[in-house]
């Protein structure tokens, strides 16, 4: 593994920033010479390695490399030039070793860097026990082979944390667990029927489960900041926007007829899109324009061959076995996040910054740049800024601890992640996105997104390894069916043109 990162981080640096110049390119057969530069089988170099902590996760290295390896090296790229070099005066293949070595000295000695570099990192990565997780920052401009003496070079790499996996077998985990009912069967039936009703308007108070039709206005320190127009809203418990929600909105309401309003407070979420109005208070005012009920159909013959069931009783079944399928889920995402919890609870030890930030920076320029369009000043943004990263920094090392144990799971059950496994997967992502699983796979090769793909499939085989071991404790589970919440595609922050306009922004780059 570490063999691997340090060969692959040296090749894209090489292949970046080592080339040859445009008169070698000219004169010899670069894909026969350059090309092959590591890939031949060569001694073992009399390395001198010392490897120091510098940081969490973090080591210093210093490698020295031998006069006698650096010569060799040399002789074998003079070799190679003086087969292929065209230089006038001297058929190919018969120009003295001397001549190529003077003329193309500044390409002869950057392959030479280039192939010791490569051979003494390769045998690096095979003799010591670093397990990098970055490519090494080695500077190879900077990096200049002397005409005599040993040559060493220095680099500062990333490492895979070492710790003590905790116990992952046998844990104890609370598995909620709760037998689908009559009654959950009945609540979802009549969202069911929900879908095929018809909205009757009513001259009456509205009620609990009744439909208005309203136009909301938001406003913010008496200041306008958002208007829905024409919007119809079911009379639940709960009202939720898209950035806030509104407890006891069916009390609210109750009792409203159209041509009347009713007004509210509201709290905008932490997690909203506008990161200036996060935490503040909202006043909202609901102009009912009028009032309806919902007519569902009857569960006759008609409509029961309408939706492709024999009978009630049929109906009934497939609901069952749909909320059955809808507790395992829960069950999983439960399970999961106690696994989780109980095998990084001892993971106290550090990670490098530089790793935890490249996660959260992208996203954190991002909400700088609209605080910075909401207008609000240096101190400000600087306060918000700490506040965001300091969260954002708490998830991302969680997230990664969970990674590296997982990681460490799965090498020790030796988890592979087979061609099936990848198949299985972008199939079903094909399925659900409606495009050619050839099409996603070329995508995810393209993006490199398939290794992240690789990565989430190792890491889920690992928590079933968890899962089969572990010793449930069952325990209720809520149901899953409720009309408590009532859930509009609306933002109180921003205006529904705003909303159309990001929209087709993110079609756009879908496209």
């Amino acid at each position: 593994m570490a063999q691997v990162a340090f060969r692959k981080s040296l090749t894209k640096n090489t292949l970046e920033e080592m080339v040859v110049s445009e008169e070698v390119e000219q004169n010899v057969d670069e894909t026969e010479t350059a090309g092959d530069v590591g890939l031949a089988e060569s001694p073992k170099m009399d390395l001198t390695v010392s490897i120091d902590d510098v940081g969490p996760c973090k080591k210093h290295v210093r490698v020295s490399v031998p006069r006698d390896s650096i010569d060799e090296a040399f002789s074998e790229v003079v070799d190679e030039y003086s087969e292929k070099a065209e230089v006038p005066g001297f058929r190919v293949g018969n120009v003295p070793s001397s001549l190529v070595a003077r003329r193309f000295k500044t390409e002869i000695a950057d392959q030479v860097k280039q192939r010791v570099l490569m051979a003494s990192l390769e045998q690096l990565g095979e003799e010591s026990d670093l397990d990098p997780i970055n490519e090494p920052n080695l500077d190879l401009e900077s990096i200049v082979i002397p005409e005599e003496g040993d040559f060493e070079y220095e680099f500062d790499v990333e490492v895979r944390p070492e710790f003590e996996l905790p116990t992952y077998k046998g844990l104890k985990i609370d598995r909620p667990t709760r037998e689908t009912t009559d009654e959950e069967v009945n609540a979802y039936l009549d969202q069911f029927l929900d879908q095929y009703g018809k909205l009757v308007p009513v001259d009456a108070p509205a009620e609990d489960g009744d439909f208005v039709t309203a136009n909301i206005t938001v406003e913010h320190d008496g200041k306008p900041l958002a208007h829905i127009e024409d919007i119809s809203i079911r009379v639940r418990p709960k009202l939720r926007f898209q950035d806030a929600e509104l407890d006891g909105f069916n009390e609210i309401i109750a009792g409203v007829s159209a041509g009347e309003s009713r007004e509210a407070d509201l709290t905008v979420s932490m997690e909203a899109d506008s990161i200036g109005m996060r935490g503040e208070t909202v006043h909202a005012k609901f102009d009912v324009l009028d009032v309806k009920r919902m007519e569902t159909p009857t569960l006759d013959e008609e409509f029961l061959e309408r939706i492709g069931v024999e009978s009630e009783e049929d109906l009934r079944s497939q609901i069952h076995g749909m909320l059955d399928r809808q507790v395992k889920y829960e069950q999983r995402q439960a399970i999961r996040r106690q696994v989780l919890e109980k095998i990084t609870e001892s993971a106290d030890w550090e990670l490098p910054e530089d790793l935890v930030t490249k996660q959260v920076d992208n996203a954190l320029k991002r909400e700088i740049l609209e605080m910075q369009q909401a207008g609000f000043t240096s101190r400000e943004i600087l306060a918000r800024e700490n506040d965001l990263r300091q969260r954002s920094l708490s998830m991302t090392r969680q997230n990664l601890k969970e990674h590296f144990v997982l990681d460490r799971i799965a090498e020790i059950e030796n988890i592979d992640v087979t061609e099936e496994d990848l198949e299985v997967e972008i199939l079903s992502m094909a399925m659900q996105r409606g495009e050619n699983p050839r099409r996603i796979r070329a995508k995810m090769i393209k993006n490199g997104s398939i290794e992240n793909l690789q990565a989430q499939i190792r890491e889920r085989k690992a928590v079933d390894i968890v899962f089969d071991s572990a010793e449930f404790n069952d325990v209720p589970l809520p149901p899953t069916v409720t009309n408590e919440v009532e859930a509009l595609n609306r933002s109180i922050c921003r205006t529904a043109s705003q909303a159309d306009a990001t929209q087709d922004d993110d079609d756009a780059e879908d496209e």
